[in-house]
Order: C-alpha cells, then sequence, then structure tokens
C-alpha cells in the first residue's frame, strides 16, 4: 500500500476523482467544485505528486484518429528467464512506442503486451523487431474486434 493512500482523507479523493475526469480544470474551478480553497487544493495535489501518489498528468489520445486502428494482445512465453534476459526484454518493450503496456504474468504465459499498430503488417514489422531484440520461446496474438471499455480512472 502506497503511504500517500493512508494519509488520504475525503478531500484528497474528491480531488483525485476531478483529476482524474479532466486534470485541465483550473484550480479556482477544483476548488469550487471540492469545497476548499484554491491554495490548499494547490497544496494537496502537490503534496500528492511528491509522494508519487499522482504519477502524473497526461493527455489521452485518440488512436483510431492517429490511425493506429489495430489494437492487439501478445502473450509471451519468455525464451529464457534470466536477468539478462528479462533486462533485455524490459529495454526492448520500453523502446517500441507501438506498445502501451508490458507485464510479466503468472501462469501459462510469462508477459502480456498490449500495443496500438497501424495493421497486421504493421504488428508484424513489431513481432519483427521484438524477436530480433530477443528471443522468445512463443508469442499469440490476439486482435482486439471491440473495445467495450478502456478507462484510465481509479475508484478511490
Amino acid at each position: 500500500m502506497h503511504e500517500s493512500f493512508e494519509k488520504m482523507d475525503t478531500q484528497d479523493a474528491k480531488i483525485l476523482d476531478e483529476l482524474q475526469r479532466d486534470c485541465t480544470r483550473s484550480l479556482d474551478d477544483l476548488a469550487d467544485k471540492v469545497a476548499l480553497s484554491r491554495n490548499a487544493v494547490w497544496r494537496r495535489i502537490k503534496s500528492m505528486e511528491e509522494s508519487g501518489l499522482i504519477k502524473a498528468r497526461v493527455a489521452l489520445l485518440d488512436a483510431k484518429a492517429l490511425g493506429l486502428t489495430l489494437s492487439v494482445f501478445m502473450l509471451i512465453r519468455a525464451g529464457a528467464h534470466s536477468p539478462d534476459w528479462q533486462s533485455r526484454f524490459s529495454a526492448a518493450t520500453r523502446a517500441m512506442p507501438e506498445i502501451l503496456s508490458a507485464y510479466r504474468m503468472t501462469g501459462d504465459l510469462d508477459y502480456l503486451i498490449h500495443a496500438h499498430v497501424r495493421d497486421v503488417a504493421d504488428y508484424d514489422r513489431l513481432y519483427q523487431r521484438l524477436t530480433a531484440r530477443v528471443e522468445i520461446a512463443d508469442v499469440s496474438a490476439s486482435f482486439v474486434m471491440e473495445e467495450i471499455k478502456e478507462g484510465t480512472a481509479l475508484p478511490v
């Protein structure tokens, strides 16, 4: 548990909820929404940023509007389990901007990757670049047919 979570009160939770909906909201508007002064809101946000509870404030882009029309989940079985292999795999996935997330998993597969690409040919180029950088025993890809829910807001 993050130490900031233990110190978070209902006002902090309200601020976080509002910021997750729209982090471009002005301090004055946010202060009105959570019934605190502008300065109190600013101090609380700064404190939550410094503690790492607020990791970043970003803009969420529309993948389809950028021409990245294919969302793919890659299920990976590792070629090795050595620290060197894990380090190279981590570096490879971090270096590829199409890869939005990569997770080391329990169970039958070792890693799960989520990526956005233009089309199947673009996916193949991603696959070729990844397997050129690190040995992989098996890759299975599942392409998203319909996005039912994708979010970024956590319950607070």
